[in-house]
């Protein structure tokens, strides 16, 4: 593959990935916006349910609770960010230049920008999670997202570190 095929296809889906991920996103976010009141519940099965819960306007396990400008700046910042590794810098960081790692930039990228979308829309009042696990903080699939790119990301790295 010629580097400039191979840098098309980067941007290509690192792109595409987080417009899908935005757009699945940000289809679940309205619809449990529009069918469930918040504390409703659309189903249960064992410690896992669907339940519609009060807007978050901080970041995960609610730390930065009202710092939606702090949010929205960190958010913009890491958006552009992993844009200009996936158009440009990419060739003076070449380890990361992996098909895995692109995946990950494209998790992370899309669920990035559906919660900055929620925040920067200030009439939601927050970002609205409704995937709760037992005792675990209500999240969403952007949430869901940026963990397993970073976990992804993570391990990547490690093996990369490992091998060199």
């Amino acid at each position: 593959m010629s580097r400039v095929s191979k840098s098309s296809w980067r941007a290509r889906l690192i792109v595409l990935l987080a417009a899908l991920v935005l757009l699945a996103d940000q289809v679940t976010k309205v619809w449990i916006r529009t069918h469930l009141a918040v504390g409703e519940t659309l189903f249960e099965w064992g410690i896992f349910s669907i339940t519609r819960v009060p807007p978050n306007t901080g970041a995960a396990f609610g730390l930065f609770r009202s710092g939606t400008v702090i949010l929205i700046f960190v958010s913009t910042i890491f958006a552009i960010m992993v844009l200009l590794y996936a158009f440009t810098l990419y060739r003076r960081f070449p380890f990361l230049d992996t098909r895995r790692n692109n995946l990950a930039f494209g998790l992370i990228l899309g669920g990035t920008l559906g919660n900055l979308a929620e925040r920067v829309n200030a009439s939601l009042g927050g970002v609205t999670d409704f995937i709760a696990v037992g005792w675990w903080p209500a999240f969403n699939v952007a949430d869901s997202a940026v963990t397993v790119g970073a976990v992804l990301l993570g391990i990547s790295l490690l093996f990369s570190l490992r091998s060199s």
